[in-house]
């Protein structure tokens, strides 16, 4: 099992985006030195208080220069034609794996929110399909033919050299993001990483885990150089040697806000059962006995590391290879998040991960020395 976070720039009403901006990198900071092993961050537009991070290959550049050892991912680019031209995209995705030597996990996406697509004047979220498919099999190419020409239909190119090619052969890991069950299957089928956004328990995810995992197995061309094996699921963590304190602290982070924010605008997302299927939600701050028992069931893990641990080995029993933990800055004090990230690092990460290897450069070695 691997760690990651995730660098929402969840900005809070009255808060700053400067301020909010150095948080992030603070925290990626901070899970570099204690041996979290990636640091994924969104691209999200026009959505207040939610995400305000619409470019993160700036964001990631700066977190890589300042954290050595952590793999910068997107989570996602969307590389829809009307939003991120293609060729734009696998221009930038290779630079930065060129000044990260080998950093970067490129994990796409289409968008999950009508603001967004409505904001590039794309229709409805079903044209979105299409769009993501046709660039998702043409980047590839840009990165291994030389000179690259394609007459499609979201985008035209005459032949042209796509420049820079990536540093890492045959090229960075792919991922996708996933919500519904068909997702997970087609990520697999594609031999893509499934990147888990999914608001739920254990058992809510736990067929979808088995559905990419079945699918990937079966695949044997995948779009990109190699088979990126790899399931990350997201979750909330917050781990203190008191779990008390810990459930104490993290009832007051106004978590139930930022789920309001969260389905107010991405609202292409399935919604848990109990929550109207449209329109506004609101969600109550969880209690310390709430907490405990969400972390039980699975989906937070808030508590002491015994609590966590045993938490965690229930997802790598069902075969989930990363745990993306977000957003942890939400509105509690920093130096209390730091204190948490810290106990996590000595107390829980080396019951898991012992490896210095990521698991994404495994596979892609795996796949070079196979086909030498």
């Amino acid at each position: 099992m691997e760690f990651g976070i995730f660098s929402q720039m969840h900005v809070p009403p009255g808060e700053d985006e400067h301020s909010r901006f150095l948080r992030e990198v603070d925290v990626a900071i901070a899970v570099d030195a204690v041996g979290f092993k990636y640091d994924w961050a969104p691209e999200h537009h026009f959505l207040d208080n939610y995400s305000h991070q619409p470019a993160p290959e700036v964001f990631l550049s700066f977190v890589a220069a300042r954290a050595p050892r952590l793999h910068v991912g997107h989570a996602i680019v969307n590389i829809t034609a009307p939003v991120n031209h293609p060729a734009r995209v696998a221009e930038r995705i290779a630079t930065l794996d060129h000044l990260t030597e080998g950093r970067v996990e490129f994990g796409t996406g289409r968008g999950s929110s009508s603001a967004e697509w409505g904001g590039f004047a794309i229709p409805n979220a079903d044209a979105t399909k299409a769009l993501w498919r046709e660039s998702i099999e043409q980047i590839p190419r840009m990165w291994r033919d030389e000179p690259y020409s394609y007459e499609g239909t979201s985008f035209r190119m005459p032949e042209r050299n796509v420049l820079p090619k990536p540093f890492s052969k045959p090229n960075p890991p792919m991922w996708v993001a996933c919500s519904s069950p068909a997702t997970f299957t087609q990520a697999g089928e594609m031999g893509l990483g499934a990147l888990c956004f999914v608001n739920g328990t254990l058992e809510d995810v736990k067929p979808l885990i088995a559905a990419y995992k079945d699918a990937v197995a079966r695949c044997r061309n995948p779009v990109g150089g190699f088979v990126n094996d790899n399931i990350a699921v997201t979750s909330q963590m917050f781990c203190l040697e008191d779990g008390d304190e810990a459930r104490h602290l993290f009832s007051k982070a106004k978590t139930g806000k930022f789920l309001e924010y969260f389905f107010r605008w991405l609202d292409s997302v399935p919604r848990p059962a109990g929550l109207p299927r449209t329109g506004p939600v609101t969600i109550p701050e969880p209690t310390p006995e709430m907490l405990a028992q969400r972390t039980k069931a699975g989906g937070y893990m808030i508590g002491a590391p015994d609590e966590l641990a045993a938490s965690i080995q229930r997802y790598q029993d069902l075969g989930v290879d990363q745990l993306i933990y977000a957003p942890l800055t939400m509105v509690m004090d920093q130096k209390d998040v730091l204190r948490s990230i810290e106990t996590f690092g000595k107390h829980v990460l080396p019951r898991f991960d012992r490896d210095p290897v990521h698991r994404t450069t495994r596979l892609r070695e795996a796949a070079l020395a196979q086909a030498a």
